[in-house]
Parts: structure tokens; C-alpha cells; sequence
């Protein structure tokens, strides 16, 4: 048996009508940038994240960048994250001019430790970025107090984590801001790049929209300097068909990770490490990433058996080698260096079969036993 990490053909071919038809929209009408659709999907998915404002830009990793700047983060400034993440999250507060302070993670969530965030603060802090790691969020709700205490900006990088809850609060609500990833593999996914920055601070999100259009206020008329990270219409078309979905997916997706944890318990045992959700959250299972010895050795053994799987992230932000002049090296952040040396992402996506999985935990299994 072949077991994809992702196979997005069956959500197309459900779907397919009805993305042909809105496309053709979008080309009958030759408004491809900034459109009605854009518009639409910034409406709904500001109103999903129980915020006042969405802007639509050219991807995630922009959004980043575009919420950093409308907040005021430049040269001189520290911004706390951490270090296990995709590169987008340090690339972009370098990308600010800013320096990246990196701090370690939670054992059990993968996400940024509060308690840690606290004693890196200097007088130079200006933002802290909580990763939403796999699709649980970070513990808003001391990081939020933790902000107020030291009057810091709160950016969010939700991009694995749209639908995700904390104590009831939606992604965006208890930070200054928050930004989505609409990279084809996120559990809502453009057929191409997109992104989006939510929030309910109606300065950061007029700076945002401007800085999206070249710092244009209005056309032709520059006061900040921004740069080209537009939305455009046909990947909105796209994700305003797709976003009606996106509830369902994801309870569809925990119920997937309650198969694996059911399923891993019974025949791995105390080999594998499940995922947790932490009491108060809801977690939307963007990926299932178990913890595991000899993790290097069961992904070839898994690949060897036809099953897909993903490191998500090999190697931390503080060890790579663009940031080398920070200063950080090997055995700074421990936690977040044994993740990345256990950590292994399973086949999931809604459309993933039971038998699929079956075959999948029966060769972790066999991996361990052998």
C-alpha cells in the first residue's frame, strides 16, 4: 500500500464544478487584483477569527513581515519567538531589520514557553511571535498577560493553525494580530500562494493594507516604504469556494488523530509519543507529529513500506547558519533540539482512509518489533 502525507485529488474532484465555474467568473470579469473575491475572503475570515480586519497578501511569510512593520518593528528592535518553526518566523523579523531572540519550547505542545519569553525580555523588546505549532495554539493566555505586563506587540503566526481555539478565543483574538498561510497544504489551502494578516487594531491594519501596495496611500503616493504582497483574485476565488469546508475538514482531521493516538497506543505502546491537546484547546491537527528513538531509521523503514512522512523541523532557527552572527549555538535550547531530533509527521489530510492508517501504525509497529 502507497500512503501519501497529503493527496489533495479528492478534495478537487469534489469540488471541481464548482472552482471551474468560479475561475471562469474571475476571468469574465478581468479583475484579477483586489477584487470582490479578496474582499469577500478578508470579511469572512476576519469574522471566523472574531476580528475586526483581514488583509489579504501575496502569502504567509509576507504577512509576517507586513504585521511586524505595521506594528513598528525596525531597526534596534528584539522579537522573541522561537526556534522550532519554519523559517518564515525568524526570516521575517530579520527581514524587519529587527533581531530574533529565540527562547525554548514546551516538551508536550512543541510551542513557545511563556515562562521563557519572561526572562528574555530586555528594554529593547518590542514583539513576541508565538507559533501555533501543528495546529494547537501557543498559551495565549499567559503570553497575552505577559504583553500587557511589558507593553509588547503580540504577532501571532497561525499559519498551520486557522480554526484553532484557546480557552475559547480564536486565533487573533488575544494578540495584537495574527497571520495565515494559505500554502496549497494548509488545511485551507489556495492552488498557489496567499496569506493574511487578522486583527482587531484598526492602525496595524490600515498600515497593513498600505504597506501590501508598495506603501501607496493614495495610488502613486508613497509615505512608508512597502513592497508587492497582494492576494489575488483567482487564489481568493479558490479559497472562498474552499473556506464554507474548513469546519468540517478539521473536525475530520481530529478525528483522523484520534485513530492514530487509538490505534498507536494499542500496537506501538511506549514507543511512540502521541500528541496531546491541551486542556482548553482545540487543536486542528494541521499535522500529526509523533515523538520517537531512532526517528531517522523509521522514516527510511516507513518510506521502504510505501508511507509518506515529514520532519517538521530538522534543524532549529538558533543553529542555522544565516543566523550563525546571533550567537546561539548547539545545546542554548534543548527542548526544542530533542524535538527536532524525534519529531515525525504522519500521512493526514481529511480525505485519509482508516485502512490507510491501519497500514501506517502497523509499520511503525513492525519498525519497533523487529
Amino acid at each position: 500500500m502507497k500512503v501519501p502525507m497529503l493527496d489533495l485529488t479528492e478534495q478537487y474532484s469534489e469540488l471541481r464544478e464548482e472552482v471551474l465555474k468560479t475561475l471562469d467568473e474571475v476571468m469574465s470579469s478581468s479583475r484579477f487584483i483586489l477584487g470582490d473575491n479578496v474582499k469577500k475572503l478578508e470579511e469572512d475570515v476576519a469574522e471566523y477569527s472574531n476580528v475586526a480586519h483581514g488583509i489579504g497578501c501575496g502569502n504567509g511569510s509576507d504577512a509576517i513581515h507586513i504585521a511586524l512593520q505595521a506594528a513598528g518593528v525596525g531597526p534596534g528592535d528584539e522579537v522573541i519567538t522561537t526556534p522550532f518553526t519554519f523559517f518564515a518566523t525568524g526570516g521575517a523579523i530579520a527581514r524587519a531589520n529587527a533581531t530574533p531572540v529565540y527562547v525554548d519550547i514546551d516538551p508536550v505542545t512543541f510551542n513557545i514557553d511563556p515562562e521563557a519569553i519572561e526572562k528574555a525580555i530586555t528594554e529593547k523588546t518590542k514583539a513576541i511571535i508565538p507559533v501555533h505549532l501543528y495546529g494547537q495554539m501557543a498559551d495565549m493566555t499567559r503570553i497575552a498577560e505577559i504583553a500587557e505586563k511589558y507593553n509588547l506587540f503580540v504577532i501571532e503566526d497561525a499559519a498551520q493553525a486557522i480554526g484553532a481555539k484557546h480557552n475559547n478565543k480564536s486565533v487573533g483574538e488575544l494578540g495584537t494580530a495574527a497571520t495565515y498561510s494559505f500554502f496549497p497544504t494548509k488545511n485551507l489551502g489556495a492552488y498557489g500562494d496567499g496569506g493574511m494578516v487578522v486583527t482587531n487594531n484598526d492602525e496595524i491594519a490600515e498600515k497593513s493594507r498600505v504597506i501590501r501596495v508598495h506603501g501607496s496611500k493614495p495610488k502613486y503616493y508613497h509615505h512608508v516604504l512597502g513592497y508587492n504582497s497582494r492576494l489575488d483574485e483567482l487564489q481568493a476565488a479558490v479559497l472562498n469556494v474552499k473556506f464554507p469546508h474548513l469546519d468540517n475538514w478539521g473536525k475530520l482531521r481530529r478525528e483522523k488523530a484520534d485513530t492514530y493516538t487509538n490505534l498507536l497506543k494499542e500496537m506501538a505502546g511506549e514507543n511512540v509519543v502521541t500528541p496531546v491537546e491541551v486542556e482548553g484547546n482545540y487543536h486542528v491537527f494541521h499535522q500529526y507529529t509523533i515523538r520517537v528513538d531512532k526517528r531517522d531509521e523509521l522514516q527510511a523503514y516507513l518510506k521502504e513500506q510505501g508511507v509518506a512522512s515529514m520532519i517538521y523541523y530538522p534543524l532549529p532557527l538558533h543553529v542555522q547558519p544565516v543566523f550563525k552572527d546571533l550567537g546561539y549555538k548547539e545545546g542554548d535550547f534543548p527542548v526544542a533540539e530533542k524535538a527536532a531530533k524525534e519529531a515525525l509527521s504522519l500521512p493526514m489530510f481529511p480525505e485519509l482512509k482508516e485502512e490507510q492508517q491501519v497500514y501506517v501504525v502497523k509499520k511503525i509497529a513492525e519498525f519497533f518489533n523487529n
